[in-house]
C-alpha cells in the first residue's frame, strides 16, 4: 500500500486540521469508517477557539476543506476496499506461515511470539517477512532481529542513530537500504497501549528519518508491516486512520497489510538487491 500522489507533500497545517477532525468527530461509528462534515469540523474548532476560516485557506489550487473531503473520502475507501480484506486471524496467518516454511525451506530466524501458554506460537507475520526476504534477496545479507540501533554512516563516521531499535534492516543496521517495522497482534484481545505505543513508535522513526533526508540528504526506506484483523479492524480502526495518515506524511515509505505482504515484499526485496549491484 503505497501513498495516494494527490496528497504527499501537504502542508503540515493541512494534517493539523486532520487530527483534529478525528480527535473531535470521531473516526467511525457502527462498524464504518466515517467522513465528517463541514459543519461539524467547523463548530469543533470553534468549540476549541479555533478559527473555522482554515477551512478555506487556499491548498493547491483549491480550498482546504475540499482537499480535506477528499482525502477523508479516500481514507475511509482504501480501508474498507483494501484493508481491512487483507487483514488476517491467527488461523488464516498460521496458514500461509506454514504453507511458506514447507515450500521454502528457510534458514532465517523464526522467531516465537511473547504469548504463554496456549498462545504461545511462532510469530506469523515476522516469519513470513522474514521467509520472503531471504527467498528474495539473492543470497544477500539480511539482519533479521537487530539488537542494535540502526546507524547511518559518511565515510565511515557516524552521521545519525536512530532512537529506537528497528525490526529487521536490509543488509545491515549500519547503513541500511531499508528498515521495517512488523506489527501483530494475533492474539491481543483489546486495543491497548501497546498496540497504540506501536503506532506512535513508528510515527518517530519517520520523523528521525524525515530529519535525516532533510538535513542530509540521505534517505532510508521505512516499511510497516501490520495484522491481525480483531486487533486492527474490530477494535482499531481509529489507528489504522492514522497509519493511512503517517503513509501520506512520509513517515512510511510503504504500509503492509496482512496478505499484501505476500505479494509486494518479493517485489520491494528484489529491488533492495539492486540497490546493492
Amino acid at each position: 500500500m503505497m501513498p495516494d500522489k494527490r496528497f504527499v507533500g501537504l502542508p503540515k497545517r493541512f494534517w493539523a486540521l486532520v487530527r483534529l477532525s478525528g480527535q473531535e468527530c470521531g473516526y467511525a461509528s457502527q462498524g464504518q469508517i466515517t467522513i465528517p462534515t463541514r459543519e461539524a469540523v467547523a463548530d469543533a474548532l470553534t468549540t476549541l477557539g479555533l478559527v473555522p476560516s482554515a477551512l478555506d485557506t487556499p491548498l493547491r489550487g483549491g480550498g482546504t476543506w475540499k482537499t480535506l473531503l477528499d482525502y477523508f473520502t479516500f481514507r475511509r475507501d482504501l480501508l474498507h476496499q483494501h484493508v481491512e480484506p487483507n487483514l488476517m486471524d491467527a488461523p488464516q496467518a498460521k496458514k500461509e506461515f506454514a504453507r511458506l516454511k514447507r515450500e521454502l525451506k528457510p534458514r532465517c530466524p523464526l522467531p516465537m511470539n511473547k504469548q504463554k501458554g496456549t498462545k504461545r506460537a511462532p510469530a506469523y507475520l515476522t516469519g513470513i517477512v522474514n521467509m520472503l526476504i531471504e527467498a528474495n534477496a539473492a543470497g544477500k545479507p539480511c539482519d533479521y532481529d537487530p539488537r542494535a540501533l540502526t546507524t547511518v554512516a559518511v565515510n565511515s563516521a557516524p552521521l545519525r542513530t536512530f532512537a529506537r531499535r528497528m525490526d529487521g534492516a536490509f543488509p545491515s543496521v549500519i547503513n541500511p537500504i531499508a528498515v521495517w517495522e512488523v506489527k501483530e497482534y494475533y492474539y491481543t484481545t483489546t486495543f491497548g497501549s501497546r498496540v497504540a505505543d506501536g503506532v506512535y513508535e513508528t510515527l518517530l522513526d519517520g520523523m528521525e528519518i524525515e530529519e535525516l533526508v532533510v538535513s542530509e540528504k540521505v534517505n532510508v526506506l521505512h516499511y510497516l508491516m501490520i495484522d491481525a484483523r480483531y486487533t486492527w479492524w474490530d477494535c482499531g480502526k481509529s489507528y489504522l486512520c492514522r497509519v493511512i495518515d503517517m503513509l501520506h506524511m512520509g513517515y512510511v515509505d510503504e504500509v503492509l497489510v496482512g496478505r499484501e505482504v505476500l505479494a509486494r515484499l518479493p517485489v520491494l526485496v528484489k529491488k533492495w538487491t539492486r540497490k546493492m549491484a
